[in-house]
């Protein structure tokens, strides 16, 4: 049978109904499972509660004494009303843009008139006068508005223009009274125990429309819950289907390329890098399809990593892709495998947008008639014509993040190849739970030998100018990053096409040089290679230089607006100085009068550990966008925040794991709704659970 419509809810219609689907709301259980953003705790002082889920706001219920009508100008008219409660009296200001053609205030007058009991909800106008409220909602007091808009903790929605917050919560109300309770239990009763869950009925209503702060926190935790145990079971059966596929081929160790690469490198592996080194060996040369993160710092030495893999892939036979982000990146990494594979009979090519003609398609002949062993081009690589002829290892270069669904492109062109995936941000453990559980974790610690810590600081521009000066001026090179390549219009940020002139001025005598993401390719290509090769010695750029650029003699970043980039950004950007043995500094040029800006910075400045740093832009983000996490798309957490919840979900995989153990294909019937919640979930969006 068919799920009913939204629009026969009561008080929905089709209109309405059209706006909630823009939110992704079709049916009465679309909207019991759309969660509110935030609680607001109005009811009055006494009986209010404080909790880190409630936002605050003013409540006041009172008589009104009296109200009259102001205009400020031509085009505000602002309604003003004096209200008692017998113990103190507020006043209470609706401001409303004025119409020659009609009474803007007309129902106002009817509600808030002399002698009328009134609810009003709204801020403070003033931090100095708390007793004068700019109302937000009002409400006549009785039974309807105390059951779902004020005297409660009630739930603010996500809205879309044309949806109020107070239709919102009656068009809850109308779906509990008529569809609440009515989806199965997925839980099984001996997990909620143990776990002290709430019933997801109980949960549904509290979520909504919770009695007590205590009702509320436990309906956010089961609800929390089941969404991070639904994601750790998807993972865990992705994980165990691909250990149960066998690749065509075994690695074998045959050492006549990596030998002499090992050689010939003017370095030594750290103990890092040969454990990790080791790890991604061991599972090419098992029959089982290697599934592996590869995650490290900033300068750890990725890179020699997934090319030693690669050299393994192709001492065996097979080709090898190695995905990059971004075109500039990717020709970034071919220069450093052409610098490195230099006198090895390794075949290798760059493929990008700019590669056209004859040209591309010898590349792809290459590639499909087994000529080539290296093949390295943007993540376009999984998406466009390209054949391997024999496929053995696919490297991908993520930047933050590599999806779930680029994941399976990378599986539909052969479950039985091998995936490195590198992460160019330290993840914390809670991420990498959520994101990457289908894959096995290998994690580079330290620095190559050589390298020296980067010294952060926060500076005003002109110091800052003057430090890049003086390295500049003893043959060092430096980087100037702004946040924008044009101007936008927002106030106080700087645009690198425009303040590149008076760069020249600043650096008179010196080489200059800009790069951002509009440029040609060619033109990118030869600004980075003047560049790496000192014909450059100022380089202006956008963030497009974040992950990748490896040059050791630029020793000074400036970076403009610190406070617009988060946290990772930051560290990515700081890691493109400090590469050489020359000491190096990275200075910060902020607005600090917001909070959230002075803790970045003092983050960035106090410590180098990348580790640190993503957990306290987890920390400071909460779960709403670490690492681009907003970016997948493909995890679908609605409530459940991964810089509060990292112990749910280390319960949550305990517990997936005990589940599996015992009943690996779900196939219980205790377990039948949490198989078919989990295949409504995640089975075709994905395209990873695969349970018949």
């Amino acid at each position: 049978m068919p799920a009913p419509k939204i629009q026969f809810l009561k008080g929905v219609g089709p209109k309405r109904a059209a706006l909630l689907a823009e939110l992704g709301v079709e049916t009465p259980a679309g909207l019991l499972s759309y969660y509110p953003r935030t609680w607001q705790d109005r009811r009055l002082p006494g009986d209010s509660e404080k909790g880190t889920l409630l936002e605050e706001i003013l409540v006041f219920r009172g008589k009104v004494l009296s109200a009259r009508e102001v205009r400020t100008s031509k085009a505000l008219t602002i309604f003003k009303a004096v209200l008692s409660n017998g113990k103190y009296e507020v006043e209470a200001s609706w401001f409303k843009r004025f119409s020659w053609r009609y009474d803007v205030f007309a129902s106002l007058r009817k509600e808030v008139r002399e002698g009328a009991e009134i609810w009003i909800v709204g801020r403070p106008e003033d931090a100095l006068f708390p007793g004068r409220i700019r109302v937000e909602e009002h409400y006549s007091a009785g039974p309807a508005a105390e059951a779902a808009h004020v005297g409660r903790i009630v739930p603010v929605y996500p809205l879309t223009e044309g949806l109020s917050g107070r239709f919102m919560r009656e068009a809850l109300l109308s779906a509990l009274a008529e569809h609440g309770g009515a989806g199965p239990e997925c839980l099984p009763d001996g997990l909620r125990a143990r776990r002290a869950l709430t019933s997801a009925a109980q949960a549904e209503r509290g979520i909504h429309f919770p009695r007590s702060l205590f009702e509320l926190e436990a309906a956010r935790k089961r609800l929390a819950y089941e969404e991070l145990f639904l994601l750790a079971l998807a993972w865990g059966i992705k994980r165990r289907q691909l250990r149960a596929v066998e690749k065509e081929y075994r690695c074998e160790l045959k050492r006549h390329l990596l030998t002499p690469f090992k050689e010939a490198l003017a370095f030594e592996f750290t103990p890092s890098q040969k454990k990790v080194i080791n790890e991604i060996f061991d599972d090419m040369l098992s029959p089982r399809p290697m599934a592996r993160l590869l995650q490290g710092d900033v300068g750890s030495g990725k890179t020699v990593v997934a090319l030693s893999a690669l050299l393994l892939t192709a001492e065996n036979g097979r080709q090898g892709l190695f995905m990059a982000p971004t075109e500039i990146l990717a020709e970034q990494h071919a220069l450093t495998f052409g610098r490195l594979l230099r006198g090895l009979p390794v075949r290798w090519a760059l493929l990008t947008s700019s590669v056209k003609g004859p040209a591309r398609r010898k590349i792809l002949e290459d590639a499909a008639e087994g000529r080539l062993d290296i093949l390295i081009g943007t993540h376009a690589l999984i998406e466009e014509g390209v054949k391997l002829k024999n496929p053995g290892l696919v490297v991908v270069d993520e930047q933050h993040r590599f999806g779930v669904r680029q994941r399976a492109a990378l599986r539909a062109k052969g479950d039985r190849t091998d995936a490195l995936i590198m992460t160019a941000t330290p993840i914390p453990r809670t991420l990498a739970l959520a994101l990457y559980g289908d894959l096995d974790v290998s994690t580079l610690t330290g620095m190559p030998p050589g390298r020296k810590p980067v010294k952060t600081e926060s500076l005003s521009e002109e110091k800052a100018f003057r430090e890049a000066r003086l390295a500049a001026s003893v043959g060092r090179q430096v980087y100037v990053v702004y946040p924008l390549i044009e101007e936008s219009g927002t106030a106080g940020l700087k645009a690198v096409t425009l303040e590149f002139e008076r760069l020249r001025e600043i650096f008179k005598g010196y080489t200059l040089g800009i790069l951002h993401g509009r440029m040609k390719p060619e033109e990118k290509r030869r600004t980075m290679e003047d560049f790496a090769a000192g014909r450059i010695r100022v380089l202006a750029a956008t963030q497009v230089i974040e992950v990748g650029i490896d040059v050791p003699n630029a020793t000074v970043m400036v970076v403009h607006n610190a406070e617009r980039f988060g946290l990772s950004s930051l560290h990515q950007l700081r890691g493109r100085v400090g590469r050489g043995a020359h000491e190096s500094r990275c200075l910060l040029v902020a607005d600090l009068r917001d909070e959230g800006a002075r803790e970045r910075v003092q983050a960035m400045c106090s410590t180098t550990d990348g580790f640190i740093i993503s957990e306290k832009d987890l920390a400071l983000r909460g779960g709403g966008d670490p690492l681009g996490l907003r970016q997948h798309g493909d995890l679908d957490l609605r409530l459940a925040d991964l810089s509060r919840d990292s112990a749910l979900l280390r319960q949550a995989v305990e517990d997936r794991d005990a589940v599996l153990e015992k009943d690996p294909g779900l196939a219980l019937p205790e377990h039948g709704p949490l198989k078919a919640r989990l295949l409504a979930l995640y089975g075709a969006r994905w395209d990873l659970i695969e349970l018949s």
